[in-house]
């Protein structure tokens, strides 16, 4: 039986994408001394986690103290703050904001696969989003599905910021959606030059009749540039929907 006296701990997990545990800090270094909320920093790949903690005598107090660090860690951290659900992934909060706004969104992979498309199909309730996945691999299916000019192919090649442009503009015209991502690149092991090396991939994200194209240099295995892929994609997606409807 608990004793009438007995503290209430109460969390909060707010989490960021793309921010470097280190770069976080530093931004909240002057709230890092709290005792009340404590506050515990977790690195998570690409994502990083702040934890914050908290214990009084009733579950409100908890949360009154959390409330106002919370707030002003938001504040600094903006658009790269993805969730402050401790179970929300990625590609649920993605999801959850997809719908918010009723959007739909199709897919163009190229080195990815199909992984970008079954991340999003991991979530439940994605069939009202989620209208098509296109796996364009080759040249030929590059041009053939998503009508990716052969000039554009040959000048700039398959791993181009042009080529994830005109997969993203494919991709929405092809599904009929009000989004798109696409993602080309090179994975490994092999297949890397100089000036396109292994881990080089462009990401593409269509929406209202723009697309933005961001460049990107990973590394790791085939496995882990795949899964890095996918990741920052499905972040690109977050960040423009936000800049857009937010």
């Amino acid at each position: 039986m608990a004793e009438e006296n007995e503290m209430v701990t109460r969390y909060k997990t707010i989490k960021i994408y793309g921010v470097p545990v280190e770069s976080v800090k530093e931004t909240i270094n002057d709230l890092l001394d709290s005792k009340s909320p404590a506050i515990k920093l977790e690195q998570h790949d690409a994502e990083t986690h702040i934890i914050l903690s908290a214990a009084a005598d009733t579950e409100e107090d908890a949360l009154a103290l959390i409330k106002p660090v919370s707030k002003e860690i938001k504040h600094r951290f903006g658009n790269s703050i993805y969730s402050t659900k401790e179970n929300e992934s990625i590609e649920m909060a993605v999801v959850r904001l997809l719908g918010k706004y009723e959007l739909t969104v199709s897919t163009a992979e190229s080195c990815t696969g199909g992984l970008l498309a079954g991340r999003l199909v991991n979530v439940p309730g994605v069939s009202e989003v989620f209208k098509e996945g296109f796996v364009t691999y080759s040249n030929k299916a590059k041009r053939k599905t998503l009508d990716v000019s052969k000039s554009t192919l040959k000048k700039y090649g398959a791993v181009s910021k042009q080529t994830a442009k005109e997969m993203a503009t494919g991709a929405v015209f092809a599904a009929d959606t009000d989004a798109s991502v696409s993602v080309t690149g090179i994975a490994g092991p092999d297949g890397g030059t100089d000036k396109k090396p292994v881990g080089l991939v462009f990401i593409g994200c269509y929406l209202k009749d723009k697309v933005t194209v961001e460049e990107y240099h990973f590394e790791g295995d085939r496995t882990q540039i795949r899964e890095q892929a996918v990741n920052s994609a499905l972040n690109l997606l977050r960040r423009i929907i936000l800049e857009n409807y937010k």
